[in-house]
């Protein structure tokens, strides 16, 4: 079964930057500062200075797309002045990082505690310590976890958890 494309509004979340032909919409809490903004358009995208995002130092809105779409965590979104929408990667994909989130990206439908959100790049949590669940914030590395599970449930925040939620997959028992 093939997922709806979300329209650009659906994807259009965060902070709005404006600038010649284009908006970029910075939603932080999904950020884990990957920077392949930073690498891509260090003249725009300048983390150290405020605003961080300096759309009047391009003048190729279509640049700066590009740039956008590197953004793994679907931090990062674009609308082009004349220009459609961001399209999903087909087919999807499902990238595990080592030591880190599941980098997703297609035409992606995720249930958060807030509603559907409909997105077309997504970096999911796998550690279970992430306070924006179910995307990751970069927890995995504040906790030390590693890929191979080497962490605690305590670590990930398994001891307190909700019915029928556990990072690591078991089950609880019904004795409890």
């Amino acid at each position: 079964m093939t997922q709806p494309t979300p329209s650009g509004e659906e994807l259009l979340r965060g902070k709005a930057y404006t600038g010649d032909g284009v908006t970029v919409y910075y939603d932080a809490p999904r950020c884990v500062h990957v920077a392949n903004c930073v690498r891509g358009l260090p003249g725009v995208f300048r983390p150290r200075e405020r605003p961080w995002i300096q759309l009047w130092n391009e003048g190729d809105a279509e640049r700066v797309a590009a740039v956008v779409r590197t953004c793994p965590t679907g931090a990062l979104h674009y609308a082009l002045e004349n220009g459609p929408p961001e399209a999903p990667d087909r087919p999807t994909t499902i990238t595990p990082v080592r030591d880190g989130p599941l980098a997703i990206r297609g035409a992606l439908v995720i249930q958060t505690p807030a509603g559907e959100v409909r997105e077309v790049r997504a970096a999911l949590c796998r550690c279970g310590a992430s306070e924006n669940k179910p995307f990751c914030n970069g927890a995995h590395v504040k906790i030390g976890w590693k890929s191979g599970g080497a962490t605690t449930p305590e670590q990930r925040g398994d001891d307190r958890h909700g019915e029928g939620q556990r990072a690591d997959g078991a089950r609880e028992s019904q004795e409890q």
